[in-house]
């Protein structure tokens, strides 16, 4: 198979995992120590960043700028391409995109499927669950193997156990850094040294705030956050570097045309 129809096949079994993760199984149901601490926190409603604006942040700005990048090599490198698909536009967003989505769905699988398997407690389950130490009647540091919670949606007590690890702090690490990398292999403008390493500062950054919001919005604890951030950038390495095109071999994949040399000042690969 080449890599265009690799990543499609690949791209097509992570999306059903990740989907068919999220509906059919329910959490592990996990118990706590009488009096522990770490999940007696308030349910907040409203959350720093909510799950619409990552999920829409992240694919959008990411997506969009390889979009850009992959048609401005094509409109002005004129590279050529030995992929299935004729249409140059078509295949160089096919690969590139594909590439990043491919891993988008590769890591909210593991997430689904660590959130699912350990059913850690959230800071503020016992809010969510609507009990209290005192209302169970248990004895300190006394283990509560099962608790019936008095929370009417079903859904939100199983959301208070998922977790580790943290998905916001896994996906806007692997959306950001996989950008970084991108920013890293394609542009090389000259006219600022310091505008590249700055902006992919910038993009770390950003990941590591929505992260640290959920420790703060006591959705998650600091050993989720941490975790989730390796496991993003993980992943991004792993795409970027042994799954996408981008930092390959040019001559093995995508070539500039003999008619249309390329610019040495701006994107390259």
């Amino acid at each position: 198979l080449s890599l265009s129809l690799s990543v499609a096949v690949s791209l097509c079994l992570s999306v059903s995992l990740f989907f068919g993760s999220l509906k059919a199984v329910s959490p592990y149901s996990r118990g706590f120590f009488c009096g522990d601490p770490s999940i007696m926190y308030p349910y907040l409603h409203r959350e720093a960043v909510p799950d619409q604006l990552l999920i829409t942040g992240g694919i959008i700005i990411t997506g969009l700028t390889i979009a850009l990048g992959e048609c401005y090599r094509v409109h002005y490198r004129g590279v050529s391409s030995k992929a299935f698909v004729r249409n140059l536009y078509v295949s160089c967003l096919y690969k590139e995109l594909g590439s990043f989505l491919f891993g988008c769905c590769v890591g909210q699988s593991l997430t689904n499927m660590a959130k699912l398997s350990v059913g850690r407690l959230r800071p503020h389950f016992l809010s969510v669950c609507g009990v209290s130490y005192a209302s169970l009647n248990c004895t300190l540091r006394t283990y509560v193997s099962t608790v019936t919670c008095r929370q009417t949606d079903h859904r939100l007590e199983e959301e208070a156990r998922k977790s580790f690890f943290s998905g916001h702090a896994s996906f806007a690490m692997y959306t950001m850094l996989y950008l970084a990398f991108y920013l890293q292999a394609r542009w090389c403008w000259r006219g600022a040294r310091l505008l590249r390493p700055l902006i992919q500062f910038f993009l770390v950054l950003l990941a590591v705030y929505t992260g640290l919001t959920r420790i703060s919005d006591y959705r998650h604890h600091p050993s989720d956050v941490i975790t989730g951030y390796i496991q993003g950038a993980l992943t991004a390495y792993w795409v970027a570097f042994h799954v996408s095109s981008m930092f390959k071999d040019y001559n093995s994949t995508l070539s500039p045309s003999l008619d249309n040399p390329p610019s040495p000042h701006l994107l390259h690969v």
